[in-house]
């Protein structure tokens, strides 16, 4: 018979940060949540435990704009272990202003269907 693993995490889906307890089988399969007051702390921990994603949000090189940076964001969220790949990946991209808010950035990455969308607009700057 399988060991049983408890474990607790704090479910960030409403401001209300249930304290939530899991118990899982020893391969890893949920066998009780508990601690939540809605569906969506039971919809958080199912997911977070079987496949954690991230909105990410972070900044790309931007030339001839007034600021060096532009902020963009992930148009839904990601797979958690794919994070450091996509920063990577935005970190060689240099941008020229002008750029517009919600401008694609990057289209279907990973082929997940979600893009990476510029956060705001910057215009170009003559100097």
């Amino acid at each position: 018979m399988a060991n049983n693993f408890k474990k607790k995490l704090i479910c960030i889906r409403c401001p209300r940060g249930c304290e939530i307890q899991t118990s899982l089988d020893g391969h890893g399969a949920i066998t009780s949540i508990t601690g939540h007051f809605c569906k969506l702390g039971d919809d958080y921990i199912r997911s977070e435990l079987t496949d954690p994603r991230r909105i990410v949000t972070t900044t790309v090189r931007v030339k001839n704009g007034p600021h060096p940076l532009l902020p963009v964001w992930t148009t839904k969220p990601i797979p958690r272990d794919k994070i450091f790949e996509l920063i990577k990946l935005l970190g060689e991209i240099e941008l020229e202003a002008p750029v517009s808010f919600n401008q694609i950035i990057l289209e279907d990455i990973f082929k997940l269907g979600i893009d990476v969308r510029a956060s705001k607009s910057m215009a170009k700057v003559s100097y």
